[in-house]
């Protein structure tokens, strides 16, 4: 098994939040759940974090900002995004921002899990 790796799920739905944490415990690393931008960011998790897992539109700080400001503290950190909305010039933006994935809701566990493998892997 892989050895454990925090991975940083935020969200502002609750039920998203809980369907990645089981992917991630499945993979053998530890999520860790936040319902906002601002509460991960105000979190002490940020340096401890492998990888984060963001919905692009949230209440409050969205995930495209979000990204600018990891990348601004910790450039190599993967951010792998997933939304409900195909939206072209945000998945350029999140990609253009260095995002490792771009991902749609509903989204397939065992791609889901790809992705995280993928950007541990970069890391």
């Amino acid at each position: 098994m892989a050895s454990e790796r925090y991975i940083a799920v935020v969200d502002d739905d609750r039920r998203v939040r809980e369907s990645i944490q089981s992917v991630v415990e499945s993979a053998g690393h530890a999520p860790l759940l936040f319902a906002s931008a601002e509460e991960f960011l105000h979190s002490n998790e940020l340096d401890v974090t492998s990888c984060v897992i963001t919905d692009v539109r949230m209440s409050g700080m969205d995930g495209i900002e979000l990204q600018r400001r990891i990348r601004a503290r910790h450039p190599l950190l993967p951010v792998i995004f997933i939304t409900g909305h195909d939206d072209t010039r945000i998945r350029r933006r999140a990609i253009e921002g260095g995002a490792t994935d771009f991902m749609y809701k509903p989204f397939d566990g065992a791609d889901l899990l790809g992705a995280i493998h993928r950007a541990l892997d970069k890391s």
